[in-house]
């Protein structure tokens, strides 16, 4: 699952990972990563700055609930300042804007 409020990041990395034989779902609202009950994505790429939602407390909420402590989330974020407080959160990795896309498949399979 992609979270992002950028639909041309999240229209980039849909297509990038499709490509690679992902199924993906996206949303540009941090609130319904919060509402995941049934069909739980098996990694979350997470953008830390949200409209109405920072991404770290979205990420620590997700890590404490027993349905989707174990998803692993990968943060990303514009700006590369603030890895340390995304991996506090809970993140299980980081990337700053702007990346390679290898290096987030890199990423992805090192979690999945």
């Amino acid at each position: 699952m992609i979270a992002d409020d950028d639909p041309g990041i999240v229209d980039a990395i849909e297509m990038l990972l499709e490509f690679e034989g992902y199924q993906v779902t996206t949303t540009g609202d941090g609130a319904d990563v919060l509402d995941l009950k049934d069909e739980l994505p098996d990694l979350l790429l997470l953008d830390i700055w949200m409209s109405g939602e920072d991404g770290r407390d979205i990420c620590k909420k997700l890590k404490q609930l027993e349905t989707t402590k174990n998803i692993p989330v990968i943060m990303i974020s514009a700006s590369r300042d603030i890895k340390e407080s995304a991996m506090a959160a809970g993140a299980d990795d980081f990337l700053a804007k702007p990346f390679e896309m290898n290096e987030l498949l890199d990423k992805i399979k090192n979690l999945t």
